[in-house]
């Protein structure tokens, strides 16, 4: 911040300067006009001028007075190219008519020009041309120049009132004041060069830190993504072995028991045909239940219908056929979008409405039932109830258990009341985005 603020300070000290120059040669000036008018020298000094000088009273009321519109002009920002060409244009004419009062004998408020308009531009191209074409402005805005085609008072002359003591003293300030402006020139295009260059390279450093922070946050979601797949497939690795154990413990009670009871058969055949008899319906109960838990079991993976078709059309698909073969009255309404989800998020949401509504329609003896779909904030809500007769203590089945366990590998949330028919709440997190858009 100190060095951003160092040029606005030397800048802000030229202004200053100049204002004490323009002062200084014009109460000098003034003073040895008006001492050639008591003095009745006028003639004198009319001859050698050969021209008539600006009446005493302007020249304070007119350098001054531009200076100060001057400095007023330097002070309004530019919005646009041809806004600060045009007010480039009106300074020179100001600084052009000043320095005209003071007989040109001072050029130095060109500088002054140069070093407020090299802000407005960082491409050292144009700089180049525009300090350029203001110093071919002050070239010709030199006095000896100037007085070769056009008639003028020189310094010299004019201060020739005063002894050459006098005249010494004056113009060395003179020179000092004018060395001292050019000095204050210099540096603030060293400051301002030598600013722009550390702010350059902070900018490159910045950039350069930027360019690191993105390669490694690159990296972390490329690591972040690879854990994210290597965790999903852990979890499908887990559901698919707890299947694989429940069937194979399902199939394999079953077919113990049927092969158990068939080699009995093989003795009992022949001695015993009634027990025989029997035992092969025993036998074909046994059949049937493990086809039950089979059927079961296998009911976890995923649907056919959201093979085919998309989440929402796959469960208004189910719906249709549930309330064709049964006759209940199904009220659905889904009031988000059902895309961007995984696979496991499809299948537990299709599962949740598929075992509510046939836990309603087996266990409750339902005849309607309710179903709210909607989104709030991040989250996916689901919302079904129905009109069956309930049951004050819930005792949690396969269906139950299945949501949880399911629902717990996406950090999702259940809750189910059975006081009034049964109610079913589930919550999953939405992880595509926080961002609804229309379907």
């Amino acid at each position: 911040m100190e060095e951003e603020r160092f040029p606005k300070f030397v800048l802000g000290m030229m202004k200053h300067l100049n204002m004490v120059i323009i002062l200084y040669l014009t109460m000098v000036t003034v003073h040895s006009l008006r001492g050639y008018i008591f003095e009745n020298s006028a003639m004198d000094f009319l001859v050698r001028a050969e021209r008539m000088p600006m009446e005493p009273w302007k020249l304070p009321v007119l350098s001054a007075g531009l200076y100060l519109c001057l400095l007023l002009l330097l002070s309004v920002p530019c919005r646009s190219k041809t806004h600060f060409l045009l007010k480039t244009i009106m300074e020179l004419a100001m600084v052009f008519v000043i320095s005209y009062a003071l007989n040109f004998s001072y050029t130095g408020l060109v500088f002054l020009i140069i070093a407020d308009t090299m802000g407005y531009f960082s491409d050292m191209k144009q700089r180049i041309v525009l300090m350029a074409s203001i110093f071919v402005v002050y070239m010709l805005m030199d006095y000896h120049l100037l007085s070769a085609r056009y008639p003028m008072i020189s310094m010299e002359t004019c201060w020739a009132y005063y002894n050459r003591e006098t005249q010494s003293l004056l113009l060395g300030l003179k020179n000092i004041l004018n060395s001292l402006n050019m000095i204050l020139f210099i540096s603030y295009t060293i400051v301002l060069i030598l600013t722009e260059v550390k702010e350059k390279e902070r900018i490159l450093g910045l950039n350069e830190k930027l360019n690191t922070a993105n390669l490694e946050l690159k990296l972390a979601n490329e690591k972040l993504e690879e854990y994210a797949r290597e965790s999903e497939k852990a979890a499908e690795t887990r559901e698919r072995n707890r299947l694989a154990r429940e069937i194979h413990d399902t199939l394999g009670h079953s077919l113990t028991g049927i092969i158990t009871g068939i080699d009995a058969c093989v003795m009992l055949v022949d001695i015993a045909p009634e027990a025989t008899k029997e035992q092969l319906k025993a036998i074909a109960n046994v059949a049937r239940q493990g086809i039950k838990d089979v059927r079961r079991s296998v009911k976890a993976l995923r649907p056919d219908a959201l093979e085919s078709l998309d989440l929402k059309s796959a469960l208004i698909q189910m719906i249709e056929e549930t309330r064709n073969s049964t006759g209940v009255e199904i009220d659905c309404e889904i009031r988000t979008r059902l895309k961007n989800f995984n696979k496991d998020e499809e299948d537990i949401i299709y599962r949740i409405v598929q075992e509510s509504m046939t836990n309603a329609i087996r266990h409750g003896k339902a005849d309607h039932i309710k179903i709210w779909i909607d989104r709030e904030y991040n989250m996916l809500k689901i919302h079904i109830e129905d009109n069956g007769k309930g049951c004050g203590t819930i005792k949690k089945g396969f269906g139950l258990h299945h949501m949880e366990e399911r629902l717990d590998m996406l950090n999702g949330t259940l809750s189910y009341c059975g006081d009034h028919g049964f109610t079913i709440d589930a919550g999953i997190p939405i992880r595509w985005g926080t961002e609804e858009d229309d379907d």
